[in-house]
């Protein structure tokens, strides 16, 4: 059976959320993110962090282009790009080093350090691991088409609280262009998904998707 708690999937130390998540699975942190964000957002230094309006901090050197919307309860890591168009929601801990990208849409998620989303993505109630990049046009839908509970297909399943629920994509990711990655969909670390693809289960670290698939 794979393991599904956070520190099989992901390295804790490229979040400011890591000790929160330790010893969970992913998803669990995710009801209570926006209060985690104020919580971590009032330690924060404010030599590194400016606080635009409350309970937004963006680190000083982070870009944020002309157009780009961003929304409380928020913390932008140092290093990051928002580019033109980007819309962040709230509920968001961006990392550090990530891109943003031009009419990328994230809400009530987390960004690890060096995710990159440049093009046209949507990122619902979600967890991105350290250095996964969404291709252009990828998006993590969060809402089962009859709006039941979310269900993660492990073995055996697990049924969650959440009717949103996107995906946890483990460190290192890869999903290509116009790929749809459905509700309480778990990638391992270091899996591609093809472009075009519509991914739906649990996939072991290394696994290759492609076409319609569904995993255990």
């Amino acid at each position: 059976m794979m393991e599904l708690k956070s520190e099989y999937l992901l390295d804790l130390s490229h979040t400011m959320a890591g000790e929160l998540l330790a010893g969970e699975y992913p998803w669990e942190i995710l009801g209570d993110l926006a209060d985690l964000i104020r919580a971590i957002g009032r330690q924060l230094s404010r030599d590194d962090y400016t606080e635009l309006s409350p309970d937004l901090w963006v680190a000083r050197n982070v870009r944020v282009s002309p157009g780009a919307s961003l929304v409380a309860p928020l913390i932008v890591c140092a290093g990051t790009e928002i580019r033109h168009g980007a819309y962040l929601r709230g509920s968001a801990l961006i990392g550090e080093g990530c891109v943003i990208g031009n009419s990328t849409e994230i809400k009530n998620a987390i960004l690890f350090d060096g995710v990159k989303v440049p093009h046209f993505n949507y990122i619902g109630d979600s967890v991105l691991g350290y250095r996964v990049h969404l291709g252009a046009g990828a998006v993590l839908s969060n809402v089962r088409c009859d709006g039941a509970k979310v269900i993660v297909r492990s073995d055996p399943p697990i049924t969650t609280t959440r009717r949103k629920l996107g995906a946890v994509l483990g460190d290192g990711c890869e999903v290509g262009c116009h790929a749809v990655i459905n509700p309480g969909t778990v990638l391992g670390r270091g899996s591609t998904v093809y472009p075009l693809t519509s991914v739906s289960g649990v996939y072991p670290d290394g696994s290759r998707i492609r076409g319609n698939a569904r995993g255990s």
